[in-house]
């Protein structure tokens, strides 16, 4: 998991190299909006935050109504996404107020147009959204294939789909940003998955397919597993066999902590919830 912030016109003018020294790990920058409006900071919060070797995403702020207007919003996205290379996704956002009152199938069509016009352009998409959103909305099974970027401002994230980043809160300080910034977990290694497809404006640079990617909640089925009894521990204290759960999601040492049963977690104490600890390939 790496933390980063999603940033706009909104956050000023960004000392990118205060905001790197602080320990963000990645940042979305937001692009456009609508089918002719580029973020005022956009090519300056892309510069200045490569120029500091942090790896960016964009996001795309929606307001279309229609399918077609969807797919006008994405070329205008691909003509200021051209030239420019991006460790991270470039995210279709999806919420504004004049959408609402849409139905599920046609805000549902209207993502699936934006988001198959960047794919087939070569680039690594993601929806992003509420959670309420994105789960009274949308049609996931029919977006299914793209990755979820899920805003919920709390202590855990509650999505019943999956998802590789989580916006977290809305009013985080970060040193470079004068006022509030949007802060983001990452589940995925986005950099090697979107480097070694060839994606994003890279070329590809491995046939390999991409190592899966685990995260809190998933659940692991074992087969007669060590288990260890903390992350540096060298020999088993047992062997598992059956269906547990990722207790968190944090990898230590190539190790997991597991835990026996879906409601338990993330659970605090946690040394009443962890069963031990596993590798996983």
């Amino acid at each position: 998991m790496k933390k980063g912030i999603d940033v706009s016109v909104f956050q000023g003018d960004i000392d990118w190299k205060k905001v790197k020294d602080s320990g963000v790990k990645f940042a979305m920058i937001r692009g456009g909006y609508g089918r002719s409006g580029l973020d005022e900071k956009f090519e300056k919060n892309f510069k200045n935050a490569s120029a500091e070797s942090i790896p960016v995403g964009v996001y795309h702020y929606s307001y279309a109504t229609t399918a077609e207007k969807a797919k006008e919003e994405a070329k205008f996205c691909l003509s200021y996404l051209k030239g420019k290379k991006f460790d991270y996704p470039v995210a279709f956002d999806i919420e504004d107020k004049t959408q609402l009152t849409l139905s599920k199938k046609l805000l549902t069509d209207i993502t699936l147009e934006f988001c198959e016009e960047l794919e087939k352009n070569g680039y690594y998409v993601c929806i992003y959204s509420s959670k309420s959103f994105l789960t009274d909305k949308l049609d996931m099974k029919r977006l299914s294939r793209f990755d979820v970027w899920v805003a919920q401002w709390n202590s855990e994230c509650t999505y019943k789909g999956s998802y590789g980043m989580w916006q977290y809160s809305d009013s985080g300080k970060v040193k470079g940003i004068n006022g509030n910034v949007d802060l983001d977990k990452a589940y995925k290694d986005y950099p090697s998955i979107i480097k070694e497809a060839g994606l994003n404006g890279y070329k590809k640079t491995s046939s390999k397919p991409a190592k899966k990617e685990y995260k809190k909640g998933d659940a692991v089925t074992l087969k007669k597993t060590p288990v260890y009894v903390s992350a540096s521990a060298k020999n088993p204290t047992t062997h598992l066999t059956g269906k547990y759960y990722l207790y968190d999601g944090e990898k230590i040492n190539g190790r997991y902590r597991i835990t026996n049963a879906k409601k338990n977690v993330g659970r605090l104490p946690m040394i009443n919830y962890v069963t031990g600890w596993i590798k996983l390939k």
